[in-house]
């Protein structure tokens, strides 16, 4: 199974049957850990997403009360291998496991509100292309353009397919509320 990803470089890889189970497997370690003070866990991400490529890196979404919730946990956390990094976006705080002394990055914990349009935009934007195969295509299609172009840029990468993003989201929005 191929899982990890040096930082800040974008390599995508067709999609692994193997990615599901590894989601599955850091969501029930998440539970263990953190138990009540969590609401959900779920794996996101274009690991999340069938028959698309993607980076080898799994992306879980978790939602929480309280940022508190969480954060009390960073020292447990650590110690089974998924380090706070920061508040990378409002709203939003991010872990990651991997190998980081050789700046391999594995797994991508997004932590956010309970009911947060950032949790809804995770579950949409999966559930979403996971029914609309044509759309996960052209998303799929986007990014393998965008890595041709930068294949050692991540910030040029992720900003050439957010105006997708953007409008897959939305379409993911109103699909929800039918």
């Amino acid at each position: 199974m191929s899982i990890g990803l040096k930082s800040k470089t974008v390599i995508l890889e067709p999609h692994q049957d193997e990615w599901e189970a590894e989601g599955k497997r850091i969501c029930a370690k998440i539970k263990e850990l953190l138990g009540d003070d969590i609401v959900d866990v779920q794996h996101v991400g274009s690991t999340s997403i069938r028959g698309i490529s993607a980076k080898p890196i799994i992306d879980i979404a978790v939602a929480v009360r309280t940022f508190e919730d969480i954060r009390k946990h960073d020292e447990n956390l650590a110690a089974h291998g998924i380090v706070y990094r920061k508040e990378d976006y409002p709203g939003q705080h991010l872990y990651r496991c991997g190998d980081f002394e050789n700046q391999i990055i594995t797994h991508f914990i997004h932590v956010v509100l309970e009911g947060s349009y950032q949790w809804q935009n995770y579950i949409n934007f999966r559930d979403y292309l996971n029914t609309h195969e044509e759309e996960a295509k052209r998303y799929e299609k986007c990014k393998l353009d965008l890595w041709k172009k930068h294949p050692s840029d991540r910030d040029a990468y992720v900003e050439g397919k957010s105006e997708l993003v953007t409008e897959l989201l939305g379409k993911a929005a109103e699909w929800r509320l039918q």
